[in-house]
């Protein structure tokens, strides 16, 4: 088993593909069946990779049907958004995930697609989130975690990094309808915001 993290372990599978095109999908993801075709399709117009939406399965607590109100704003963002499915020279070229990397490294990799100029498209096809958190102690833990690596990827993305780590982003402005018809979720939504930057900064603090 490759290791100790998923950046490694995907590096791993992509030296051993021997196809044309990589997807990068995570074993919680529940997938539409038109993605594949459809990336492929977009791939051989004159993309490079494509950036696969992802939302959050509404029906496992609480929690995820806040996650998913966050991640649908993310639709439409050229921010907050990470290629997943890559013609695989192109992601040879850029040399796969960094490993060093904890947290974003899935931004790092998006970034540098961009940075040396590949066309990054959008597909209809999505992807459906099954591993979100049920409790509160999730969160902080998860969070906590990525916060005592997060500097790494700020070091390396010094710039682009303060917009796509800030807590207040263009996105949900552009959909403020969607908190505003969703009270319920849009409070559960501050709370959320406010226990993930305050549990990755203590995770920063202590390392």
């Amino acid at each position: 088993m490759k290791g100790p993290e998923r950046a490694s372990q995907v590096n791993f599978g992509a030296k051993m593909a021997k196809g044309e095109y990589l997807y990068r999908v995570d074993s919680d993801f529940i997938l539409d069946p038109s993605i594949i075709e459809e990336a492929v399709a977009k791939c051989e117009e004159t993309y490079d990779a494509i950036a696969v939406h992802n939302t959050s399965d509404p029906s496992i607590s609480f929690w995820s049907k806040v996650r998913k109100l966050e991640r649908d704003c993310y639709r439409d963002d050229e921010l907050n958004v990470g290629a997943r499915f890559f013609k695989k020279e192109v992601f040879d070229a850029v040399g796969g995930f960094d490993e060093t990397l904890i947290a974003a490294e899935d931004y790092d990799l998006h970034n540098k697609i961009v940075k040396k100029g590949y066309k990054v498209g959008r597909i209809k096809g999505q992807e459906i989130h099954i591993g979100e958190p049920k409790t509160l102690n999730e969160i902080v833990m998860k969070n906590y975690y990525y916060g005592k690596t997060i500097q790494n990827y700020i070091n390396k993305n010094s710039q682009i990094s303060k917009k796509q780590l800030s807590p207040i982003r263009l996105s949900y402005f552009r959909h403020a309808s969607q908190f505003v018809e969703n009270p319920k979720l849009a409070m559960g939504f501050i709370i959320y915001q406010f226990v993930r930057y305050f549990s990755t900064a203590v995770g920063f603090l202590t390392t």
